[in-house]
């Protein structure tokens, strides 16, 4: 899926022009009747009738719901963060903590969730606070695997905004985990990265007591 494939859609568009970015929810329609098409022979693969009254809207409603799910390669990450940069001489650490995080696992195509605490050191330039998770998002709305999307997003902010240092971490839980193989239904993937001064022991430490509060 390549930025342009779209076509537009009046009923699918959601528009944020408060903070400048504005989003469009578009279905190509031609795309959807080719993944639609694929659901309904997987449908008679595992034994179902695709043409009985409760299944037969449902190859295009998944269809649907895997191109938004998936829409994060129709954004540009850093393009978001660069539209609402600022100067500001501001350098203590920046936390956005609690980022709700859903995303597509690239081995079995079930969901992963949980939360991304993002963190960055201003050196001259800030960025406005709601881009932060919609980078989160950008990349997030993928097929994934949790370790690449933390390294994604820590070095999209590093890259863009040149600060003093980056710091993610993300802890989420697998549906491959818990519905599937192994099936442990409590368990938490936790990951991170981190750059500059946050690979400083001090900095670090700071940064993960803030975010392990609750208070």
């Amino acid at each position: 899926m390549k930025p342009g494939d779209n076509l537009p859609s009046s009923d699918m568009r959601e528009q944020n022009a408060m903070d400048g970015y504005a989003r469009n929810d578009q279905y190509n329609p031609e795309k959807i009747r080719r993944i639609a098409e694929h659901y309904r022979g997987v449908l008679k693969d595992i034994g179902e009738d695709p043409d009985r009254e409760g299944l037969v809207k449902t190859p295009e409603r998944v269809a649907k719901a895997l191109q938004y799910l998936t829409h994060g390669y129709d954004l540009d990450p850093s393009g978001i963060l660069k539209s609402a940069m600022f100067t500001e001489e501001y350098q203590q650490m920046v936390i956005v903590r609690d980022i709700e995080v859903y995303s597509m696992c690239e081995h079995h195509m079930l969901p992963f969730f949980g939360k991304a605490h993002v963190a960055y050191i201003p050196k001259g330039r800030i960025v406005g606070l709601s881009k932060v998770p919609r980078v989160v998002d950008a990349f997030a709305r993928r097929l994934q695997v949790q370790e690449r999307l933390t390294v994604q997003i820590r070095d999209c902010i590093q890259e863009t905004l040149d600060p003093a240092g980056v710091a993610v971490v993300i802890e989420a839980q697998h549906m491959c985990m818990i519905m599937r193989g192994i099936q442990k239904q409590h368990s938490i993937a936790s990951t991170s990265a981190f750059t500059g001064e946050f690979n400083k022991d001090v900095t670090r430490g700071e940064f993960l007591r803030l975010i392990a509060s609750r208070n």
